[in-house]
């Protein structure tokens, strides 16, 4: 769902959501935006051998203020599909069942939203 995510970041506003040239660059990226995790935010996240107690420690930001061409509904459902601990993510089933599905299209963000029922490729295939 974490890949999910970013896509539909991407899709939207034409650019990566955590843009980073280097594995610990995106990490950072990451982090500066969600907050540095701690044993508070996820449990246990101390205890992965990459994990670092000297990473520096961001505050996380506001999601909103990144996703200018999104709504509220469209900022929920990122925010729940990019949760740092994957425990606390959104699954599939559910993410397909946000409002933000449900919603009509002249209320959605900029035409990056999609309704998955009765969507079809050119090749006539239901999405």
């Amino acid at each position: 769902m974490w890949s999910i995510g970013c896509i539909f970041y991407e899709i939207a506003h034409k650019k990566p959501l955590f843009y980073g040239d280097s594995e610990i660059g995106q990490i950072f990226k990451i982090f500066r935006t969600m907050g540095t995790p701690n044993d508070d935010s996820w449990q246990g996240i101390m205890d992965l051998p990459e994990m670092k107690g000297t990473f520096p420690k961001w505050k996380p930001r506001e999601l909103a203020k990144l996703c200018p061409n999104f709504d509220e509904l469209a900022v929920d459902l990122l925010e729940k599909m990019v949760q740092l601990e994957p425990s606390k993510r959104i699954s599939a089933k559910e993410a397909l069942n946000h409002p933000y599905f449900n919603s009509s299209p002249s209320k959605q963000s900029h035409g990056s939203s999609m309704s998955i029922e009765n969507k079809e490729n050119m090749n006539g295939n239901i999405l």
